[in-house]
Formats: structure tokens, sequence, C-alpha cells
């Protein structure tokens, strides 16, 4: 098995290629709880217009002092509940934080998502860092590039082997006398997020790509740069997509200038164009668009880009 039989992965990912996607909720931050109201119908909206993936993430308790809470439902049990009401488009998780969830867990959830909806899980994994959430968990946060490592590992060999004997402080899995069900139907795409607490270097050789978070064009440039070379010794000729997201407010005024809001851009869709042809120059091959501060109705903003900007920016059509 490999990833050019991964359907999403090749939907989402082409060399010098850049597509785009929605990070959920589809509602601007506030300090409460988001409502949840029309994530479906906006979901099923985002794939009629033809933007690849959806992404979701991982936050397991509210903290009363933020007001960035997730989308509310469990990661899995709401990909899940996504993947049931849409067709084809890409599920992303932003990412599983792997020091909360044990390593045989996110495995069988995995394979079960990609039994039951085949080639539609881009899973992106992290170290976390949201402290309520260790907390609550009695998991030290402390030691989260640790235990990320450790369990990175055990899922890779429980993913990627076809019965693997696994030996390890987190579990025990005897070839002998049990192996992990179901199976994956094709590789299982999976992208570090963040640096998790390691290096470059390990990330450019274990991860299938990488997701960042948002930087000047020149920063991420060099950052991008500095990856690929390091991907090229690890794993020389074997692609591995850069993802980032952005944080847009998107303004009625086409022409409208940016202007800074955290994590990106208060602009007009012109403007808008122009810095993602930017971002695809430098080598971004997947968008993620995050609209906590948005302050247009969700239903015009995803309209007016998948009517305006998305025909620039495809999803890919593989040949299989």
């Amino acid at each position: 098995m490999s990833l050019e039989q991964h359907r999403a992965f090749n939907r989402m990912y082409q060399k010098d290629k850049m597509t785009l996607g929605f990070l959920t909720p589809f509602e601007p931050m506030t300090n409460q709880p988001p409502k949840m109201e029309n994530t479906v119908e906006l979901a099923c909206t985002i794939e009629k217009l033809g933007f690849s993936a959806i992404w979701l993430r991982d936050v397991t308790m509210q903290d009363l002092k933020s007001n960035d809470h997730g989308q509310l439902y469990d990661l899995w049990i709401y990909l899940t509940y996504l993947a049931a009401r849409t067709n084809h488009i890409a599920l992303g998780t932003s990412s599983v934080v792997l020091p909360l969830r044990h390593p045989v867990r996110v495995a069988k959830e995995a394979t079960s998502i990609d039994k039951l909806f085949p080639d539609r899980l881009i899973m992106g994994v992290a170290s976390g860092d949201r402290e309520k959430d260790f907390t609550a968990l009695g998991i030290e946060r402390e030691k989260r590039g640790d235990i990320f490592k450790q369990s990175f590992d055990f899922l890779d060999q429980l993913l990627m082997e076809k019965q693997p004997t696994i030996d390890s402080n987190l579990g025990v899995i005897d070839s002998r006398n049990m192996k992990l069900i179901p199976k994956p139907v094709t590789v299982i795409p999976t992208m570090v997020t963040g640096f998790s607490q390691q290096s470059m270097e390990w990330i450019a050789e274990h991860g299938d790509g990488w997701i960042q978070y948002p930087r000047s064009i020149e920063e991420q440039a060099s950052l991008i740069q500095n990856y690929r070379a390091l991907a090229d010794i690890k794993k020389p000729g074997v692609f591995k997509p850069f993802t980032q997201t952005l944080y847009i407010d998107l303004s009625e005024n086409p022409d409208e200038f940016p202007t800074q809001i955290p994590l990106g851009y208060r602009l007009g869709r012109n403007h808008l164009l122009e810095l993602l042809y930017k971002f695809q120059t430098i080598g971004v091959n997947h968008l993620v668009f995050v609209p906590y501060f948005a302050r247009r109705s969700m239903e015009e903003m995803i309209q007016e880009i998948g009517e305006e900007i998305l025909p620039h920016f495809p999803t890919h059509n593989p040949l299989h």
C-alpha cells in the first residue's frame, strides 16, 4: 500500500499546486462554546462548491479563560457524523493530540473511519498545548514531547506493519496471538502538526507531510525550503506536502487592503487571491481557512470564496 492509492491525499496534494479547505467550527469565536447549528449544511456547501477538505480539532475541556473551544464535540465522533452526511470531501484531523489518546485507540478509530469511509481521512497528529486538557486527564504536559514520539512510533507500527510485535511502556502487542482490526483500506496519511516538540529533521523523516501555523510569506518560505531539503535527504523522491492554516475575515469590499488580525488578515477577495498565489509560489500545497474572526455571515463568505477564489486553486482530479 502507498499514498499514491489514497484518493483524498491525491485530490488535495500535488507538487507546486495548492488546494483549499476550511476548519470547523464555521463560526466566530466568542466566550461561549460554538452553537454548531448549521455546520452540516455548511459542510455540504463546502463540498458542493469543490473545496478539497474539512478539518476538525481535538479539544477536550472548555478553558473558561479562553475563547478557543474547538468544534464542541469529540473529534472522532463528529468526524464520523460529517463523513456520513457528506460524500467525498477529505476529512482532516488538526490534530489528534497523541499524548492524550492511547495509540491503540487512535489506530482503532482511524482504521474504523478508513474502513467505513475509504480514502477520506487525512490524519494530522500533534503533541498538544492546551493546559486544561492535560490537567483533566492527569497527564504531565511537560512530558508531552516524549509521549508524542512514543505514541507516534507505536501508532506507525500498528498502521503500517501487517502484524507487528510491539513492546512499549504504553502497551504490548504480541503478534503470535493478537492483531489490530480492522486494517486500513490504504495507507492513512499521517502528518505532524507544528513542531510537536520534535526537530525538523525528525518531522521530515517520519511524517507523511507537515501542517503548520501562519507566518509571513518570507518566514514560511524559509521554513518550507528547509523542510523540503531535509525531506529530500531523509526520504529521497518522496513527496511530503506542506499544509498551513490562515485566519481570515473576508470583507464585503473586494478591493479592501489587508489589515492584520491574529494569525491572518481582514481583506477583500482580490487581495486574498494575490496572497494565496504567493503562498502557492513558496510551496504551500493546501491552505485551510479559519473563520474564527469573521464578521460576515459564514454562508456569504464560503459562497464568495467558492465562486471567486476556488477556481484558481481547484481540487485535483486523480486518474484512479
